[in-house]
């Protein structure tokens, strides 16, 4: 059944964060979006020129109209718009047809452009929202604001500390668990690009996603990271400020279990020629490594291939088989009698491989690379 994700957030008239942005994530990753909407904005890349507050009694009657017909499975929640708001949400979603949903609550507080979006009275509020969430997922600011780390977590809900308002090259975030302290963390290069803007609303959506979908939470967590990460080197450049980022051009990505049919290796005998009949074809040209013979393109839909001079003495063509959770694939595999020559490893090109042969012999190469595929360190 399809995961059904209830937002409830405001509306940014630019497209790039809130409900917008809320919805992409969601449909991008496979689930079907429900919106209540709690504001709506006039804002652009450049800043919040208005905000209006839908009154709270809208806000339940969409939650109810929803609820009742179609059904949720789990709930986000962005932008509040008042404290009354946050007030009846909170109760709405403690009652018996939500009590089990799962809620990921991303305190929004002030916009990537620096506009203030929640008020005191507001974030007082948010205590009836941190009680019921099942994960916060708040940025440093906002952590501040809410009182730190163990204010957050004596709600009883897990937090996610983001680490995109730190200084730094690695951008590190970090799980938090009531009584357990850090269980998680993930450390990533920064990705220089001002495009940013919705990045926490995409995360927040994409984990409640997951969780809707089944996911446990760290998992959901790694995965929405990976989206989001995409989505900022898919941006399209739009906007004279902190513009939107690309979630509707993440696909393919190996963002689901798998198996998907990501990559293949063809054999190639003169490196240039290859290069130019490719490109010619309308491929794009994403690494460059003639010293190594090597070359990978992206197709329109984001599927890649390569050509490697040589390989055709070693076999020739190699599909690769793309999959989220690489580990326990291979592990389901190999319990059931499939041999493997290279159980999962890491390699130096950022992807971890686990490498076999099917009856005929071909090659296969069953891999987890995320934003590394398309976007390698030295993509061109």
């Amino acid at each position: 059944m399809t995961a059904r994700v209830l937002i409830i957030a405001g509306s940014d008239s630019g497209g790039g964060a809130g409900i917008q942005a809320d919805i992409k994530a969601v449909t991008m990753l496979g689930g079907h979006a429900m919106t209540a909407i709690t504001a709506i904005t006039a804002q652009n890349t450049l800043g919040v020129q208005g905000v209006h507050p839908v009154p709270t009694t809208m806000v339940l009657q969409q939650i109810d109209s929803v609820a009742s017909d179609i059904g949720v499975d789990a709930v986000k929640i962005g932008m509040i718009g008042s404290a009354e708001t946050a007030a009846a949400v909170a109760e709405r979603l403690s009652r018996p047809d939500l009590a089990q949903a799962a809620l990921v609550f991303d305190p929004v507080m002030i916009a990537t452009s620096g506009s203030v979006l929640a008020d005191t009275a507001t974030i007082d509020a948010f205590r009836a929202l941190l009680d019921r969430a099942m994960v916060a997922t708040p940025n440093l600011p906002e952590l501040e604001a809410l009182g730190g780390e163990d204010a957050v977590l004596a709600h009883g809900c897990s937090l996610l500390v983001k680490g995109g308002h730190a200084e730094g090259e690695t951008v590190i975030d970090r799980l938090l668990e009531t009584g357990e302290g850090e269980v998680a963390r993930w450390e990533a290069p920064r990705i220089d690009t001002p495009h940013s803007h919705g990045t926490g609303c995409t995360l927040a959506s994409a984990i409640a996603t997951g969780l809707a979908q089944g996911m446990p939470l760290e998992p959901a967590i790694a995965r929405a990271r990976d989206f989001v990460r995409l989505s900022l080197h898919d941006a399209p450049g739009l906007g004279q400020g902190h513009g939107p980022m690309g979630q509707q051009y993440v696909r393919n990505d190996g963002l689901f279990t798998g198996p998907a049919l990501n990559q293949v290796t063809l054999p190639a005998n003169d490196y240039a020629v290859s290069v130019a009949f490719y490109k010619q074809m309308g491929l794009t040209q994403i690494v460059d490594s003639p010293d190594n013979g090597y070359a990978r393109f992206e197709a329109a839909n984001g599927v890649t291939l390569s050509i490697h001079v040589g390989d055709g003495a070693a076999g020739g063509v190699t599909a690769y088989l793309e999959s989220g959770a690489l580990d326990a694939w291979v592990a389901y595999l190999a319990r059931r009698g499939v041999r493997f020559d290279q159980m999962p490893k890491d390699e130096e090109w950022g992807w971890r491989e686990a490498r076999l042969a099917d009856p005929a012999g071909n090659r296969l190469c069953l891999y987890q690379a995320a934003e590394y595929r398309r976007y390698p360190p030295w993509r061109i």
